[in-house]
């Protein structure tokens, strides 16, 4: 069982819901990321998203892909990604997720990938441009292992996409809250319960939310029907901003979920 599965079960057992921000990893320097990943858990994250930087986020909106930018101009890789989150491990356990497009992952080599990833303590992978009906060999790779392959469903997924997916994710399954990109603002879909009880008849993997959340009170909302909920391109934004008190945020984000 990963360190995903472990949080999720002992969340449970505790009545409460997990918050999980996203930042992106070598923005500006792993330097820096090095210390936000300190301030996440000192804030009470539960769960870490890392994002590997790549030169086409086609899931991502504006914030995200500067993000990316600043990583890719200091020479942030996969490979030196994954070398962090082994360094990461002397000091903290809590679960760590990569969110990378398949690009990276292809040109490493799948296998290669996994073995690496799990060697250095990562728990588990996003892939937004890789559907479960493409991703056999991922899957295969991990099945026996403590790595996660997490996928994404939509409001608009069919039966048949929800099956898919709750049948090849372990971890969590992904639910974006909204059609289209992240850093959308939310409009928080009146049916998001419905939906997420479809998905609860599939399948018994927790469900996080994310794409869109950027407020507590949009978190407290989004908490009512997911076991989890994202936050990224908001924390990101903060990051950034001169004045900003990334503390009292992310500690606001964790009280709206919980």
């Amino acid at each position: 069982m990963s360190r995903i599965s472990r949080k999720f079960q002992a969340l449970r057992r505790e009545q409460k819901k997990a918050f999980i921000p996203y930042i992106m990893a070598g923005d500006p320097d792993i330097s820096r990321t090095r210390d936000v990943v300190a301030v996440l858990e000192d804030c009470g994250a539960d769960i870490i998203e890392l994002g590997v930087p790549f030169s086409d986020p086609l899931a991502d909106g504006p914030t995200i892909q500067a993000a990316a930018q600043r990583a890719l101009d200091g020479g942030t890789t996969l490979h030196r990604v994954i070398d962090f989150v082994s360094s990461l491990r002397a000091s903290t356990q809590i679960p760590i997720i990569l969110m990378t497009y398949y690009n990276p992952v292809f040109k490493y080599g799948d296998t290669q990938f996994v073995a690496d990833a799990l060697s250095a303590g990562v728990d588990g992978v996003i892939i937004p441009d890789l559907p479960p009906d493409e991703a056999a060999g991922l899957i295969r790779l991990t099945r026996k292992e403590p790595f996660d392959t997490i996928f994404l469903l939509a409001p608009t997924s069919t039966d048949e996409r929800i099956h898919k997916v709750c049948h090849a994710s372990r971890g969590f399954i992904y639910y974006v809250s909204i059609t289209g990109i992240t850093g959308t603002k939310l409009a928080l879909d009146p049916a998001i319960g419905a939906h997420i009880a479809r998905i609860r008849e599939a399948s018994d993997t927790p469900i996080a939310v994310g794409f869109g959340i950027a407020t507590p009170e949009e978190a407290a909302m989004v908490s009512q029907y997911a076991d989890g909920v994202i936050v990224g391109s908001a924390i990101v934004k903060r990051m950034h901003e001169r004045d900003a008190d990334l503390r009292q945020y992310l500690r606001s984000l964790r009280a709206g979920v919980r």
